[in-house]
This record gives C-alpha cells, structure tokens and sequence, in this order.
C-alpha cells in the first residue's frame, strides 16, 4: 500500500509544478512498475497498453460522438433549441433561464459535452438575458448548470470513459443517464423558480410568442429530434451499438450541416481538427490512467483498502455516501476529468466487491463530476464561461452557481436513495 501511496503523492506534487497530468500517471505508472517488476516488464507493459488502447474498437465511439457535437454546433441548432424552448416559457417570469436549461438538455443530447455546451449556451442565451436585465449571477449560474447537462443525459464523453476503464456496457449507461438527467433538469428549472420567486428583480418576464411563432420555432428543432431519436433509439431498442450510433449520430450530423448551408471547406477543416485534438487528449488521458491503474492494481492497495472498510463496521450505502463525499471535496479543487482517472482504480473494486451494480455507480460518477464542474474554485464550466464574457466577474459566476451546486446534491441523494431512478431504463433493454 505504500507504494501506491506514494505514487498517489509523486503524481499531486507533479501536478502542483504544472506536470500536464498525462504525463504524471504515465510517468508514475511506468516507474512504479519497474521498480517493483523489472523494467524490461514495465516497458513491455506499456507498449501493450498503447497498443490496445489506439486499437481498441470500442474506442471509436469517443471520436465519432465529438464529431457529431461538433457538426451540430457549427449547424447553429444550439440557437434554435433555444428559440423553440422560449417561444413556450419566455414570458413567464425567469423564463429565459428556463428556456436555457431546455436548451441545454436538448444540446446536451447531441454533444456529449459538459464545456462544450456550456460555451454554446454562453454565447447564445447570455445576450439575451443581458438585453432583458437578468442579473449577471442568475445567468452564469444558470448557463454553468445547464452546461452540466451535457455530461449525463446521453451520449455523455465521461461515461464511455468509465465504461472503459470499467468494461460497463456503454449503451446500458447512456439508458442509465436519462432519467437523472431530465430529473436535474427539472431541479435546477425549480432552483430558479426559488430564486426568481425571492427576488423578482433577477429575472425579468419577457414577451409572450403567438401560436404560430411557437409552431414555427418548433419546426426549426427537427433535425435534433431526428439526430436524438435515430442514435439513442436505435442503442436502446438493439438495432445497434453504442459505436454504431456514433456513426450514424456523426454522419447525419455532417449531412445535416450541409444541408443549411452552414460546413464550408474552412470549416469543415476546423471541425475535423478540434475533433482529433480533443480524441488526442482524451486517448492520451486513458492510456497514462491505463498505465496508472496496472500499477495501483499490482500493489497491494486495492485489498488493504477492501480489509479496512470490511473493519470499519460501516454499512455499504454508507461506504458509497462517504465515498461520494470525498469526490464532492475533491471537486472542489481537482478537474474533473482527473479526478475520476485517479479514483476509479481505487473506489471500484471496492464498489464491486460489495455488491453494487457498476452502471448505478457509474451515474452517480457523472453526478458527481456535475457538481464539480460548478463547484468553487476551480469549477471548468464557471472559468469557460469567465474566458468567453469577461465582462462578468468570477465573483458574479460563483454567487450565480452556488444555488445549483445545492440542488445537484439533492440530486445526488436521490440517485444513492433511490437507485431504480438510474436502472429502470437498462433494465429494459435486451
């Protein structure tokens, strides 16, 4: 155990001098592993993980599900979601924050991305929140919360990466992500209605849309009904693969851009570019936590932690509630993405020798890193948003997002409370 304690404080201390973390966990991986199994071992280790992971089909879905997100938001259908969504609530009063947690939710279910739809929502929904004199706190914490949609109603990018790392079914956790999804929705749609109620100056009403404005606003969204429909129905009724949805999810996407007109050659570079740099990024993060996880798996930590928690009396669900306490903190000062690669090899094979069900602990991962995607201080949606307006202080965007931090953790209760709330729709599936 104290080698990999001590791996655990190399990698921290790296991070702390500004190691990228990829770097660190390979780093810490492979020489833990010469240390203790040979070099010649740990080389030959490595190459394999490389290997296996640039080769690895189940991968392909990673690539193909941020091609489709970013297709769709070159094709403008994150500012008709939007439209349509405040056509029907935008004259009641908050109901442009509403209409942004609507659009979010849509956005989410062709992005796969926290950040990515926290920046399209920035530029979209802040203007006119600006325009009808929404307080600035109100529309980042809305804005940052709503982006955190894009993680858990599926695809989700963080949940192929557990699934991954886990070998979980991927299609069964994108099932497992729509009800706490559109439940979180439905929380933060209520947390602004608490806000709005207390202090009416935060959000005005705005204009009531005819009939026919309303009808014309929903025909603009039928592509994104199209793209959600083809994909996830077509994962969760069987007729194909998680990969196999991301196919077809990234080649309607493409034709679709086409279609309005909006994928020049310029543009359809700078897609193909930003995708294979985020894929890059995202592979070279597995293999270093691939890497890391062979050699906290080779020392002796994994069953000393299961022999303490076995001794310490503790009933499992609470074993879960502390453990989703220490994600909370960590979140609070780790990114996201970090934090689970360097938890996952420690929490699971404790969360699985006790008996629970790997997609349920997957969705409560996923709710966890919501919450610490607008958590102060180092939340990524609240400094994506500072970088896109910096008209608007951090102060402004921490006093806007701490309201929904509260209402992401009641979430969180709910989901270890209840957990048919995440396996009902896999439970279904064949």
């Amino acid at each position: 155990m104290i080698e990999a304690l001590t791996g655990f404080a190399i990698i921290f201390a790296l991070a702390l001098a500004r190691v990228p973390l990829a770097f660190a966990m390979a780093a810490v991986g492979i020489g833990g592993m010469g240390m203790m199994r040979g070099w010649e071992p740990a080389l030959a280790s490595t190459a394999q993980v490389v290997y296996e992971t640039g080769f690895a089909y189940t991968l392909s879905v990673i690539p193909l599900f941020i091609l489709m997100g970013n297709f769709v938001a070159r094709a403008g259908l994150a500012q008709e979601l939007f439209q349509a969504a405040y056509a029907f609530i935008g004259h009641k009063r908050g109901g442009l924050a509403h209409a942004t947690i609507v659009a979010c939710a849509g956005f989410g279910a062709i992005c796969g991305s926290s950040i990515a739809t926290a920046a399209t929502m920035g530029k979209v929904a802040y203007p006119s929140m600006k325009r009808l004199g929404y307080s600035d706190a109100l529309s980042m914490g809305v804005i940052a919360a709503g982006g955190t949609l894009g993680i858990m109603i599926p695809p989700s990018t963080i949940m192929v990466i557990y699934g991954i790392i886990t070998e979980t079914n991927i299609g069964k956790l994108f099932a497992a992500g729509v009800i706490p999804g559109v439940l979180s929705a439905l929380l933060m749609m209520g947390g602004i209605a608490w806000i709005t109620a207390r202090d009416p100056q935060h959000a005005p009403a705005g204009d009531r849309s005819t009939w026919t404005q309303r009808w014309q606003a929903l025909r603009g969204i039928w592509g994104v009904l199209l793209l959600v429909i083809v994909v996830l129905g077509g994962i969760y009724g069987g007729v194909f693969t998680a990969t196999e949805g991301a196919g077809f999810g990234a080649a309607g996407a493409f034709l679709f851009a086409i279609a309005r007109r909006r994928l020049s050659a310029r543009v359809l570079f700078e897609v193909l570019v930003e995708s294979a740099r985020t894929t890059a990024m995202l592979f070279t993060l597995l293999i270093a936590a691939t890497l890391f996880a062979n050699f906290v798996n080779f020392t002796t930590m994994p069953g000393d932690l299961k022999d303490l928690i076995t001794l310490s009396g503790l009933s499992p669900t609470m074993i879960i509630v502390a453990m989703m306490l220490i994600y909370v903190v960590l979140g609070t000062v780790m990114e996201e993405l970090t934090m689970v690669l360097l938890t996952i090899p420690l929490f699971f094979p404790i969360v699985a020798s006790l008996g629970f069900d790997p997609i349920w602990f997957g969705v409560l991962i996923v709710m966890v890193v919501q919450i610490g995607l607008i958590s102060p201080p180092v939340g990524m949606n609240m400094f994506v948003l500072n970088a896109l307006l910096p008209g608007v202080g951090l102060g402004a965007i921490y006093r806007g997002c701490w309201p929904f931090v509260f209402v992401l953790v009641v979430m969180l209760a709910l989901l270890i409370a209840v957990p048919q709330l995440s396996l009902w729709l896999p439970s279904l599936m064949k």
